[in-house]
């Protein structure tokens, strides 16, 4: 691989003051991402990168065996509401997944939203929805182009038709009925400014409430706080439909406060029930008044109290399930029984508890893997859930409350034999020592002799935990004879709060130490080699490759960075970006500055330097992750790039952060980050 010669990116003399350190940022131009100048730098990267990819031999068959694989049947975990099943289904290529209905589960079922209709390319995606109590009518979001925004509308679920109401400007929100079936809650933000959509802050959320038939303009405003712009809204109609439960949430900070409504009462005041954010608290369900919340409180790895909503005061709240060794992810009340999925060193598990706190048994699980479901109300006698693991797509349960027993509901057949594939998991030692668990994927007898191609795959971040799924892409790469690597660092949620906590703001370092330590890990144990390990990962994974690039540009054959958060200046005036900050901190602060500058992928490239094989991928309409962020780590990188290898940027357009792609462009970038990859680390596909 050769550098190629890049399109003109002029540098102009912009500087910004942080407490009396200037900072240069050369590429300020680039945040206009509809400029004359942006747009034709757009094109003449896409065209150099497209046009790299396109003479790598490997890609045609690349692509060709992504299809193959991609082209099973794939189902949703179902639901059940007002007397219907509801679930989703993929034939295999379908670009959107469809909506289905029926009146049993082994009843005719019948389409009652596809998304493909709505678009001639697939880029209008199903971003949400809720059925009403009786099942007469559903509420939907939709997504165009992959943007955060949403706009809901209603249909009758015996006819197919749609209602005349249209709700815009809604993001972050779902939608909750009231029992009577005349209206929901849902959450929206004012009108953006002209020009504004995709890269204006927003703050002032607002929870309203829209009663079907009527303009929006004339839904009422359950709760806004003028004197809290960050503070943001989710309304939640509790089961026995008395209640609307406030989730009340600042950015991504998991500490959040509970407030409610009594539904039954005219004229009743919303009552702060948590004000103070102090802790996580999850509703899970009430008896009446007394109310179920798992959290973190005195708890890292969380626990279950109930709250007497009659008698508020902590000192009356009672613990149902105690803290645990392992690290409780969620909880359900189903069937009169509390269904609780753990993770122990990230691998799932479920239990099932008494009302009272009492345990009942464990729902046994295939092997290692990761679990999801579990839903459904009070009195059913059924739940359901999904079961995937590396090499095995998500295979749906039905399980039979009674007689604790599950049985498969729906499984995928496949054109690969799972059997060829084997998992395992380790742990290695980071550098303040700290022990991290890391999962390693590949087909059976796998060699450790140095010579596989290895992608190194991350995150980090926000709480997040990265467990065993399926994943068609990673499935193709170790068909190719590529193994998966897949640390569990710190700042997700594997280990409860203090493990998250352990990588945020001043102690961001610790996470990009624990991706380092992976890699060595993986050269001095014989599995790969510098000139054959590539890293990738995407939004805050971006930022790790980001970082790990500019730290270590040494230690990687390639690096793969995906609509990241690269410029850690400014990352915080675009979009939901403030919301971040308590993960990150703010450049606002001196010495959250000091931190982030030492790290911020763009403020650390170095001219001159040898960086390695580099593709970097973002979209246009990202308007989570601006694409300003890839567009300037990706000029600043060619301008400095002193080695032979090539730093190219793919610009999906009609895309955004990832959210509702359609499957076309999903084979389409995963085609492109294999072919790359073969040419970098200089290996032919299996």
């Amino acid at each position: 691989m050769t550098a190629p010669t890049y399109p003109s990116a002029p540098q102009v003399a912009h500087t910004d003051e942080y407490h009396g350190t200037c900072i240069a940022d050369p590429y300020r131009w680039l945040e206009n991402p509809d400029s004359p100048e942006t747009r034709a730098w757009i094109e003449a990267e896409n065209a150099l990168t497209f046009d790299f990819l396109g003479r790598i031999e490997s890609r045609g068959r690349i692509k060709e065996r992504l299809t193959q694989l991609w082209d099973y049947e794939r189902y949703s975990v179902p639901f059940r509401q007002g007397g219907r099943y509801f679930w989703f289904r993929n034939d295999g290529l379908q670009n959107q997944s469809v909506l289905y209905t029926a009146e049993s589960l082994d009843g005719e079922a019948r389409v009652l939203l596809d998304p493909n209709t709505l678009s001639p390319d697939g880029t209008v995606a199903l971003s949400g929805l809720a059925v009403s109590e009786d099942g007469a009518r559903m509420a939907y979001g939709l997504s165009n182009a992959g943007s955060d925004w949403q706009e809901w509308q209603v249909r009758d679920i015996a006819s197919g038709k749609d209602a005349p109401d249209r709700l815009r400007w809604v993001k972050f929100s779902g939608a909750s009925w009231t029992h009577d079936g005349l209206g929901f809650f849902y959450s929206r933000y004012d009108p953006p400014s002209e020009g504004e959509a995709l890269q204006g802050v927003n703050y002032y959320q607002k929870l309203c409430y829209h009663r079907l038939g009527m303009e929006q303009d004339a839904d009422e405003i359950v709760y806004n706080r003028p004197d809290e712009k960050e503070w943001g809204f989710g309304g939640h109609v509790t089961e026995d439909g008395q209640y609307l439960l406030i989730h009340v949430w600042r950015g991504t900070d998991p500490k959040n406060a509970i407030f409610y409504k009594d539904l039954t009462a005219p004229d009743a005041p919303v009552v702060e029930l948590f004000s103070d954010f102090d802790a996580a608290y999850g509703f899970i369900g009430n008896e009446g008044p007394v109310f179920w919340f798992v959290t973190d409180l005195k708890a890292p790895r969380r626990r279950v109290l109930a709250v007497d909503t009659r008698q508020p005061e902590r000192e009356n709240w009672r613990e149902i399930i105690p803290q645990s060794e392992e690290t409780l992810q969620g909880v359900s009340l189903v069937g009169d029984q509390f269904f609780a999925s753990y993770l122990q060193d990230a691998r799932a598990q479920v239990r099932t508890f008494s009302l009272g706190g009492a345990l009942l048994g464990e729902v046994p699980l295939p092997g290692l893997g990761s679990v999801s479901g579990f839903g459904g109300k009070r009195r059913d006698a059924e739940t359901f859930y999904s079961f995937t693991s590396f090499a095995v797509p998500p295979t749906i349960y039905r399980y039979d409350i009674p007689s604790a027993t599950s049985t498969v509901f729906r499984q995928p057949l496949l054109v690969f034999d799972p059997a060829d594939y084997e998992a395992s998991q380790t742990f290695y030692t980071s550098k303040d020592g700290t022990r991290v668990p890391m999962f390693l994927a590949h087909k059976r007898g796998l060699r450790r002799d140095g010579g596989n191609p290895t992608y190194l795959y991350g995150y980090g971040g926000f709480g997040a935990s990265l467990t065993p799924s399926f994943s068609v892409p990673l499935l193709a790469w170790m068909e190719m004879g590529g193994l998966v690597a897949i640390p569990n660092l710190r700042g997700g949620g594997e280990y409860g709060e203090e493990w998250h906590q352990a990588g945020t703001k001043t102690r961001k370092q610790n996470v990009f130490d624990d991706f380092l330590a992976a890699a060595q890990w993986l050269i001095d144990n014989g599995y790969t080699a510098t000139p054959k390990l590539a890293i990738g990962g995407g939004s805050n994974g971006g930022l790790l490759v980001g970082a790990c690039l500019t730290q270590r540009p040494d230690l990687f054959g390639a690096a793969l960075p995906a609509v990241g958060v690269l410029d850690m200046l400014r990352f915080h005036q675009f979009t939901i970006g403030w919301a971040w900050t308590t993960d990150y901190g703010s450049a606002d602060d001196p010495e959250q500055f000091a931190a982030l500058l030492a790290y911020s992928p763009l403020h650390n490239i170095r001219s001159g330097t040898c960086y390695p094989a580099t593709l970097i991928t973002t979209a246009d309409h990202d308007d989570r992750v601006v694409p300003a962020h890839s567009f300037k780590f990706a000029a600043a990188l060619q301008a400095a790039q002193a080695g032979t290898s090539p730093i190219l940027i793919r610009i999906e357009t009609q895309a955004g952060h990832g959210g509702g792609k359609p499957t076309a462009k999903a084979i389409e970038e995963a085609a492109d980050r294999w072919a790359f990859l073969t040419a970098a680390l200089c290996f032919e596909p299996d």
